[in-house]
């Protein structure tokens, strides 16, 4: 059953019958949550991250639960850029849903790689670039610093000249030296205006925000719980501090330039997802919750929609920012 008409939304030029999406990571490398959701029944579904090398990931214990949340250390692990243009991207056509992919690398050259590849699949019509995972060596410097976010995001542009780009940001809660509006200006405004039906010069989108760095260790055998000794917190605990980024880059760069933001971070209920859509965003995504019940996404979309009609708009896009301050 299709999401609600109240439910429809607009998402940097690409249509999308709900603004809830599952998130990278989360949800298998395609369309393995089919199994237990009824992906047309959503607004969409992020790939697992792509690499140009097929990467095994960090080692076990990767995944472990916590009192607000997960955390994870996963690194990345995926099936490498070749075996997603030869098994992976024939069946995106397929998916009764709008499929984004996901980029991560750990050089420019990586990030260009899996783009091109990204692009010639016509059945996709955005991709995520992952800047910002904190859970590999060398895994967050491109999100780290405006100017090599800019730099990347120039490169990997012109390598998507069909295909909407939308960058994952790092999520920086305190402006030392550096704020959430000064890594959405990096994003937005990096290179040259493309040729393509790609209008803006750097990312079409913005999608805020990753997992906080985080560590859990064992008391009794005084050792890390983590493989990895440090991973990513996902969860409830990081919503409040997602919201307050997402409404921080919206107030301050992606109101003015018209660039649309997707929440992330500890989405559980409907009124997480409203939040989110008030402080300015135009989507969200769903991850740590598939964990606990996978059928999360249709019971946030429900609640969504009574909420809509209980505001008094015809459509949930009409709340975006609508955040009432003083």
């Amino acid at each position: 059953m299709p999401p609600p008409a109240r439910l429809a939304t607009n998402l940097a030029g690409m249509p999308l019958a709900s603004p809830v999406l599952l998130a990278a990571g989360t949800a298998g490398t395609l369309d393995e949550m089919g199994d237990v959701l009824d992906l047309s029944a959503i607004g969409g579904i992020v790939t697992k991250s792509i690499t140009a090398q097929p990467r095994e990931g960090n080692a076990t214990w990767r995944i472990l639960e916590c009192k607000v949340g997960m955390l994870n250390a996963i690194g990345l692990a995926n099936v490498g850029v070749e075996h997603f243009e030869t098994h992976i991207a024939p069946r995106v056509p397929g998916v009764p849903t709008t499929v984004i992919g996901s980029i991560a690398g750990f050089s420019i050259d990586d990030y260009v790689r899996v783009a091109a590849a990204m692009d010639a699949v016509e059945a996709m019509p955005a991709v995520e670039l992952n800047v910002s995972c904190p859970n590999v060596r060398g895994g967050t410097e491109f999100g780290s610093e405006p100017g090599l976010l800019r730099e990347l995001v120039a490169a990997v542009r012109p390598a998507l000249p069909g295909t909407r780009l939308f960058v994952k940001l790092s999520p920086v809660a305190v402006a030392s030296p550096h704020g959430i509006a000064d890594f959405a200006r990096a994003a937005i405004d990096a290179g040259a205006r493309p040729e393509g039906p790609n209008q803006r010069p750097g990312a079409d989108g913005l999608c805020i925000a990753n997992t906080l760095p985080a560590m859990a260790i064992d008391v009794r055998t005084r050792r890390p719980r983590l493989a990895n000794t440090t991973g990513g917190l996902s969860g409830p605990a990081v919503h409040p501090v997602a919201v307050k980024l997402v409404y921080d880059a919206y107030r301050h760069v992606c109101r003015d330039t018209g660039t649309p933001i997707v929440g992330i971070g500890g989405i559980l209920r409907w009124d997480d997802a409203a939040e989110f859509i008030l402080a300015g965003a135009t989507a969200v995504q769903i991850g740590t919750g598939l964990f606990a019940d996978p059928h999360i996404p249709l019971k946030v979309q429900r609640g969504l929609e009574r909420w809509v009609r209980s505001q008094g708009a015809a459509n949930i896009s009409e709340l975006v920012g609508m955040v009432q301050i003083g």
